[in-house]
């Protein structure tokens, strides 16, 4: 048999197998990666049969004809007939290695596949299931222990009365385990401002951002249990520093939102429509002993010994509009009581238990598009009892608070430099809050204190999708007196 012969017929057996194996693959589309895997071993398996095949009928073929020819021809005839069946064995010889080679050729496509179940060439950073980029790099893996992270580190500088400083504002490690296809471990460990200590050298803390479980059970319903973050606004989810502009996330953000705002609590999570997606839990309540004039801020529990007296539901609901690319709105809410069962004295009311209802309602608007980026929020948010709180605490806690705040920036590094994937963006924000809009009757508001404005504009520069180099001044007001203006100028990273 030539070996032009040989070739074709080795290509055509591989190609079937390979073509059988597909399309049984086809019919049974697989449902996880271990089903994945037992396809790919069956492949494997089908070319090493046909690899041995081969050779053992290669080894089976004999000279007996070549012999027969030699023994009925005279002794010059006898001599070509061994010089050409010395050829005919180099030849089969030569055959079999190119046989041999073109198989291990489709067995090192086969492990090239295997290794690509488990590591992937590239790492993609996109937001999943409502964390962000590097939080969600769990999800991304087949299976087993995934590490990410992010860091910030930001030097300012301020106007009047205040020393520039210079901070390691968070070094965070997360570390999530996948421990089959629909059961999830996801944490993040947060090391702020560099380090901790005793005393005067006390700056920073080590904290559980977060540590929760998912179990993926169908699209429009996942359960999600443990510590976990409320799913409010644009920066309480997604806050690693790559993906906001500024040095420091917006002050709406931080006081009337209080982020990195945290529970512990259960719910159920999903997607009911293409681009609906919505996240529900209960969660322990805040602690209104924490409560003061600047918000409610110092009442999150974050998991630390909370006291689980009062529960709250929060709730979510986003639309990343099929029809209109870039363009996502939503809205969330948080209702508990918060009084987790103290009971406040005071001589105004005496000795009682004070439930202090809180709620938090927020909406918000983002538009990306060709290199613009707008984003527009808007908080609301009551105390019930505040009149009592606020008698208890020696200040007053506001009755009602809000915040809001518009952003736009535009990437101009396209008219700067054609086919490139770097990116610099001027932005403007501008944003309004009030921790103490309404109070109770008789309680003092501080001469508008804690009614602030801020108007900020910056540039946010990135060589790579995961690094940003940002500065940006902010300008300070209140209704009460000048607050210093500030510059900043830092670097945020995230893998």
């Amino acid at each position: 048999m030539s070996l032009k012969k040989k070739q074709f017929i080795l290509l055509a057996a591989v190609t079937l197998a390979l073509g059988a194996s597909v399309a049984e693959a086809k019919k049974a589309k697989p449902s996880s990666i271990d089903e994945m895997w037992r396809i790919i071993e069956q492949q494997q398996k089908q070319i090493e049969e046909l690899k041995s095949r081969i050779t053992r009928n290669e080894e089976s073929k004999t000279p007996a004809d070549s012999g027969k020819s030699a023994m009925g021809s005279s002794g010059d005839k006898a001599g070509a007939t061994t010089t050409a069946a010395q050829t005919a064995a180099t030849s089969k010889k030569s055959a079999k290695t190119e046989s041999e080679r073109k198989t291990d050729i489709l067995a090192s496509e086969v492990e090239k596949l295997k290794t690509q179940l488990y590591i992937p060439d590239k790492r993609e950073y996109k937001v999943q299931y409502g964390y962000g980029p590097a939080a969600s790099e769990v999800y991304r893996v087949n299976q087993g222990l995934s590490i990410g992270g992010y860091g910030e580190w930001a030097f300012s500088d301020y106007s009047q009365d205040k020393k520039s400083t210079i901070d390691n504002l968070r070094a965070v490690i997360y570390a999530g385990y996948k421990f089959n296809d629909w059961i999830i471990l996801n944490n993040e460990f947060e090391f702020e401002h560099g380090t901790t200590g005793e005393g005067s050298e006390e700056k920073g803390e080590v904290s559980v951002e977060f540590s929760y479980l998912d179990f993926l059970l169908k699209d429009y319903a996942n359960v999600r249990a443990g510590l976990t973050l409320v799913p409010m606004g644009f920066i309480n989810e997604i806050h690693e520093g790559p993906t906001f502009h500024g040095n420091y996330r917006p002050q709406v953000e931080r006081t009337i939102i209080p982020t990195t705002w945290r529970e512990i609590g259960a719910g159920v999570f999903g997607q009911l429509a293409p681009g609906l997606q919505y996240r529900m839990y209960g969660m322990n309540g805040l602690n209104a002993e924490g409560f003061t004039s600047a918000g409610i801020r110092e009442g999150r529990q974050s998991g630390s010994k909370a006291i689980a007296e009062d529960f709250a539901f929060t709730g979510r609901l986003d639309y990343d509009m099929p029809f209109a690319p870039g363009l996502l709105a939503g809205a969330s809410a948080w209702v508990g009581n918060s009084g987790q069962g103290y009971e406040y004295s005071s001589k105004r009311y005496g000795s009682q238990e004070v439930n202090a209802l809180t709620q938090l309602y927020e909406g918000h608007l983002q538009w990306r598009w060709q290199g613009i980026e707008m984003r527009a929020l808007g908080a609301f948010g009551s105390i019930g009892n505040a009149a009592q709180l606020s008698a208890a605490k020696g200040e007053t806690i506001g009755s009602q608070n809000y915040g809001w705040y518009t952003e736009a920036a535009y990437n101009v590094m396209p008219w700067l430099w054609k086919d490139t994937a770097q990116y610099i963006a001027p932005f403007f924000r501008y944003e309004s809050y009030n921790t103490l809009a309404s109070v109770p009757e008789g309680f003092d508001d501080y001469d508008g204190l804690y009614n602030r404005w801020i108007y900020q504009a910056g540039l946010t520069y990135k060589p790579i999708e995961n690094i940003a180099v940002k500065f940006d001044y902010q300008n300070f007001n209140s209704g009460a007196k000048k607050l210093p203006d500030q510059f900043n100028l830092g670097i945020a990273f995230m893998y």
